[in-house]
């Protein structure tokens, strides 16, 4: 007769076989190459949730009466809300566990993207339309952003860095897909269409929620070792990282969601080439930098490349704000993509070095920070624009040039922008990247 411990050891001998067996089939066709590409699309849905809208911003002012402010205004809805799941992710993502939370992450970016097509034809009021769309799909694109970096952080791949700067490469490319082929359809179907953009890009977070259900995932902290708030706090170096993210998502967004206005509007040229030249060539310009230190990263000094990226960024909106010639001024739009590949990405590598035990926790608390920027810097641009335009004042140094108060109103905006990059590389100055264990 078999004594209770020994069957003990048989059934768990037993379990340990069926889970290996269930492993190994699911392996077999699902491998981590498959989660790696599954985040690469992850990213590429977050870069479609993100800059949908801008694109449409014309559309938006003309048929439904949307000021600046208002258009500002979706781009900080957008934000607030990524921010707000932001903080609920990095304390219960854990808890739910990252499938749960991607797939739901997918579901809701889907039905936001269809809503932003159908609520503002369907409601009294366009706005609250927009606004509500807006809000579904940021939910969403909250959870993709804190989940996606660990989940590609956790696999086992040799170089961390060059690896979190070759997935957000991703979003780059994603983000020149939205603008070029919403471009090209809408120059075909016409602006009176616009809302099939919409309803079309829904189907490729829908695709990719299926994909999450089965590829397999690894936790990023075992046996919940991770760093806790307050050890995270009571570091000063957490805090200059936190910085460096609100001005690397201000730095990259604030140029990214007004340069397709800004171009038509401030420049004054086509919406199809100011698009394709400015947010296209920016987007372009966005994913070679990343790709290219995604590729060659373990050669290079993040914090230096990082510090050489800061001074192009500075020097690329002054080039775009100041410069007479219209075809410069969309280069410089271009080459400030180029100048922010590596400042969201490279900020999450310089923090998670640092913080080797930080978890999903650091990972939130870093993306928040970044949704801050990239909500407070398009907002601070469109309330400079819409005060020059309302109020009449303007700078002197716009004076003989022949601007209108609505080109001057959107250089100014811009223009204001420089104080981010100029806070990278102050901060940089003082960033040590000795690991905290």
């Amino acid at each position: 007769m078999t004594s209770a411990p020994e069957q003990n050891n048989k059934n768990k001998t037993k379990d340990i076989y069926y889970l290996r067996k269930a492993f190994t089939m699911t392996a077999h066709k699902y491998t981590y190459r498959n989660t790696t590409f599954a985040c690469y699309r992850g990213y590429i849905t977050q870069a479609i949730i993100n800059n949908l809208a801008p694109i449409l911003f014309i559309i938006f002012q003309t048929k439904f009466s949307l000021s600046y402010e208002k258009l500002g205004q979706l781009v900080l809805v957008n934000f607030v809300t990524q921010i707000v799941t932001d903080l609920w992710a990095s304390k219960y993502a854990d808890y739910f566990g990252y499938r749960k939370c991607m797939v739901a992450a997918h579901a809701l970016c889907a039905i936001g993207l269809a809503s932003l097509g159908l609520l503002p034809l369907l409601l009294p009021s366009p706005y609250i339309g927009l606004t509500l769309a807006v809000i579904v799909y940021a939910i969403g694109g909250g959870l993709l952003e804190v989940i996606v970096s660990p989940i590609i952080e956790a696999l086992p791949n040799e170089n961390k860095e060059a690896s979190m700067s070759l997935l957000h490469s991703f979003y780059c490319w994603g983000q020149m897909g939205v603008v070029f082929i919403s471009t090209l359809l809408l120059w075909v179907i016409g602006r009176d269409l616009w809302f099939v953009l919409p309803i079309l890009w829904a189907l490729f977070p829908l695709y990719n929620l299926f994909q999450f259900r089965k590829v397999p995932l690894l936790p990023l902290v075992h046996d919940g070792n991770g760093m806790g708030l307050k050890e995270l706090l009571s570091h000063p170096t957490f805090y200059l990282a936190m910085l460096l993210m609100i001005c690397a998502g201000a730095s990259e967004l604030t140029m990214s969601q007004w340069s397709s206005l800004f171009a038509e509007k401030g420049l004054q040229v086509p919406k199809v080439v100011g698009d394709l030249l400015g947010p296209g060539l920016f987007a372009v310009f966005m994913g070679i930098g990343r790709t290219i230190y995604g590729h060659f990263g373990e050669r290079l000094p993040l914090k230096a490349c990082l510090f050489g990226s800061s001074i192009l960024c500075i020097a690329t909106y002054l080039l775009t704000v100041f410069s007479p010639n219209a075809f410069l001024s969309l280069l410089a739009c271009s080459l400030c993509g180029l100048s922010v590949a590596l400042m969201w990405p490279g900020t999450f590598s310089l923090t998670s070095a640092k913080f080797s035990r930080g978890g999903t926790l650091m990972f939130g608390i870093v993306a928040v920070c970044g949704d801050i920027g990239c909500s407070f810097g398009p907002w601070l641009a469109g309330k400079v624009s819409d005060y020059v335009q309302s109020s009449g004042r303007t700078l002197s140094v716009w004076s003989g040039r022949g601007l209108n108060l609505e080109q001057a109103g959107l250089r100014t905006g811009l223009l204001i922008a420089v104080i981010f990059p100029v806070l990278i590389a102050i901060s940089l100055l003082t960033f040590r990247k000795k690991k905290i264990t």
